[in-house]
């Protein structure tokens, strides 16, 4: 048992005990270390998220791929006067043949006026390709305009001069041209209006990157 006088003075005790670490306190250098370590990660972080964001290309829907010159169309249009493909060089162009007995071509419709609302001022050309031959008349053609209130530029392909050219077999089928002529994408069947974004944004962005 220990008396007072094994006790240490009060003096050396103040001094040991102001000379032992506080280990529950962090010092103002390993704080800054701290935040300066989170600060890099961060912009590491960011870093990643903007170069992977600028390289990843969104996915592409199902369609045919190829490269080839388009071939040269000049058919009348239904409100008179020729639609040539020629004069939409340097835009994108989605030249869709359609014909007003195809129930597809119905459901497709909608998407397509939609797209061409949307995309016409950003350099988007949609000419659908109707497959005259097939028709009695030209008021089955304006009648289904009129219900779908189609307002892209229709053209009349008599005697399937431009469906020859293109070598379709089905309808609906869209070929997708870019700003050089060459035909880049071909779908065969319907199609939807984000599905046409897609394409016609990766075909601009080719022309961006260039």
């Amino acid at each position: 048992m220990s008396n007072a006088s094994d006790l240490p003075p009060a003096e050396s005790l103040h001094q040991h005990t102001a000379s032992r670490p506080h280990r529950g306190t962090v010092d103002r250098r390993e704080l800054l270390l701290t935040s300066a370590g989170a600060v890099v990660g961060l912009l590491i972080i960011g870093l990643v998220w903007f170069l992977t964001g600028r390289t990843a290309e969104p996915e592409l829907p199902t369609v045919g791929e190829l490269r080839r010159p388009a071939p040269e169309i000049d058919l009348p249009g239904l409100d008179g006067g020729r639609i040539r493909l020629a004069d939409y060089r340097g835009k994108v162009v989605m030249v869709n043949f359609w014909a007003t007995w195809c129930e597809p071509c119905k459901e497709e419709t909608p998407a397509l006026q939609s797209v061409h609302q949307q995309l016409h001022d950003e350099g988007l050309v949609i000419i659908g390709v109707n497959l005259r031959k097939q028709e009695t008349d030209d008021a089955a053609i304006r009648a289904f305009i009129a219900t779908y209130g189609v307002t892209y530029p229709i053209a009349l392909d008599i005697d399937a001069e431009a469906a020859r050219l293109f070598q379709i077999s089905p309808v609906p089928t869209s070929y997708f041209i870019d700003p050089r002529g060459d035909i880049r994408f071909v779908r065969v069947g319907t199609i939807t209006a984000d599905e046409v974004i897609a394409l016609t944004r990766a075909l601009q962005r080719e022309v961006v990157d260039q």
